[in-house]
């Protein structure tokens, strides 16, 4: 057993109001620059859609992750052959097109422009061209529109039938998803940088860039299938989201999720087997979601902490693990699962999926909807969560529905219901009761527990601004 931590996020999807104050607080913190305009970090997508950058989840178009082969597993978008034979031009990236021309506004026209009949107005100004521009799409252009005819049509997880369904009033629905990330046990990413620029941090499994070893091949842009990493046109560097390294050295959580009004964000130390992972990666897609939890470890089993202590692992380290909430989602209650963890690279970060409305010929329920009542389809939930294991999502989804259930029979003070409900259910009563804390009445500090790094210091992480990871300190590439 090969004991290593992990600093991990939880995102409780039922609880995220798509308001955009992690995008804003890590835009204006981290990628407010030239060359980083189209970047945003952390953005929070309305689903069904298409998402940033357009179909990112789509696979067969970009190739991004792993896949499985009879001697283990390899790069989908390729060996070194297929990579260097595609140095000048490679179909597998995302191009402008796919994100969007970023642009400002001409605000001093509207002081400077001369006495006229009409009111003076601020045009979009290309930020790369410096020529006006008709807008035709943003960020988060799709937002709160996933049922009309522009965005649901072209959701690769969605079959035709079900294309047609959400666009129908009475079975339309949305939720909000909030991506960054994923700082994965397996980044595809670090493994397909030629110059060995992209690497995770040993002691926290924080995945940087390099910027001094970056020698813009972009393979990394490619191999991420989540699409969080990009190019800066500026330095011709890589860049992607660094969780706040600077803040979290120092203990104090990411920007992102000190900034969540929703409170949705849980953010701690988990403790995995490497060794475990490493047989991991090759099950069944099917088996994926109960592979990866194999590997998580409870930090409060002797034997993982003596495990973990002899792998150089701090005693502080330990203690927050064992104190953390992680575990608790992940494993514990196992109602938190990784995003299209058919992509193998083994997230971080883990979601609570959403409920939903009940349909409408089920409006007439009396209490806590059924399984088969609730709008979002499971399979759809299951494309994104369980690797199309309709059964595991089907698991998760009952547990949270159990939850409502049973915290409502205690609210009717209905005991002999409560006493049903726990004896049917996947979670005890007292896995519920601490569920519902986790949900509610959890405090900052028990939602961000974050240990001190070796790294930290003193001083404003904003200076940080242009270090390792995220620009060149006092060096700005060929263009200006």
């Amino acid at each position: 057993m090969e004991v290593r931590a992990q600093l991990s996020m939880v995102l409780n999807l039922d609880k995220c109001i798509g308001c955009h104050a992690c995008s804003v607080a890590c835009k204006n913190m981290w990628t407010n620059r030239k060359g980083a305009e189209y970047m945003w970090w952390n953005n929070v997508e309305t689903k069904p859609g298409t998402g940033y950058p357009s179909s990112w989840e789509d696979q067969n178009k970009y190739n991004g992750g792993w896949e499985k082969t009879a001697s283990g597993m390899k790069l989908k978008m390729g060996g070194q052959a297929k990579l260097f034979s595609r140095i000048f031009y490679n179909p597998d990236q995302p191009v402008m097109k796919n994100y969007y021309e970023p642009w400002t506004y001409q605000f001093e026209n509207l002081i400077n422009a001369p006495d006229g009949d009409v009111l003076p107005t601020a045009r979009a100004v290309s930020q790369i061209t410096g020529e006006f521009m008709d807008i035709k799409k943003g960020p988060n252009w799709d937002d709160d529109l996933s049922g009309s005819d522009l965005y649901a049509v072209n959701d690769p997880n969605l079959t035709q039938e079900e294309q047609q369904m959400i666009r129908d009033f009475e079975t339309v629905f949305m939720f909000h998803l909030p991506r960054l990330c994923n700082h994965c046990l397996n980044p595809a990413c670090a493994a397909s940088c030629p110059s060995g620029a992209i690497y995770k941090r040993g002691e926290d499994g924080i995945v940087l860039v390099n910027q001094e070893k970056c020698k813009s091949w972009r393979y990394c842009v490619t191999a991420c299938p989540y699409k969080k990493v990009y190019y800066n046109w500026n330095t011709q560097k890589s860049e992607k989201c660094i969780m706040c390294f600077p803040r979290i050295e120092n203990g104090e959580p990411t920007l992102c999720a000190q900034s969540c009004p929703g409170k949705i964000r849980s953010l701690g130390v988990l403790l995995y087997d490497l060794d475990a992972l490493t047989e991991a990666m090759t099950a069944d897609e099917k088996d994926l979601v109960e592979a990866f939890r194999s590997c998580v470890l409870d930090p409060k089993d002797p034997m993982v902490k003596k495990a973990a202590a002899e792998n150089g692992i701090t005693a502080e380290w330990i203690k927050a693990a064992e104190n953390s909430v992680i575990y608790s989602y992940v494993k514990e209650l196992g109602i938190a699962l990784p995003l299209h963890p058919e992509f193998r690279t083994f997230p971080s970060f883990f979601y609570v999926p959403p409920l939903s409305p009940v349909v409408r010929s089920s409006e007439t329920h009396s209490g806590i909807p059924e399984l088969k009542d609730l709008k979002i389809p499971a399979r759809l939930l299951a494309d994104k969560f369980t690797a199309g294991n309709v059964a595991e999502i089907e698991r998760v989804l009952k547990k949270l529905l159990d939850i409502r259930r049973y915290k409502r029979a205690l609210m009717l003070k209905d005991e002999h219901e409560a006493r049903k409900t726990a004896a049917e259910s996947l979670l005890s009563a007292e896995q519920m009761e601490k569920a519902y804390r986790l949900f509610t009445q959890a405090t900052m500090k028990e939602r961000m527990l974050i240990p001190m790094s070796s790294r930290g210091e003193d001083g404003d992480p904003y200076e940080k601004q242009g270090c390792t990871g995220f620009g060149i300190q006092g060096k700005k590439g060929w263009r200006k």
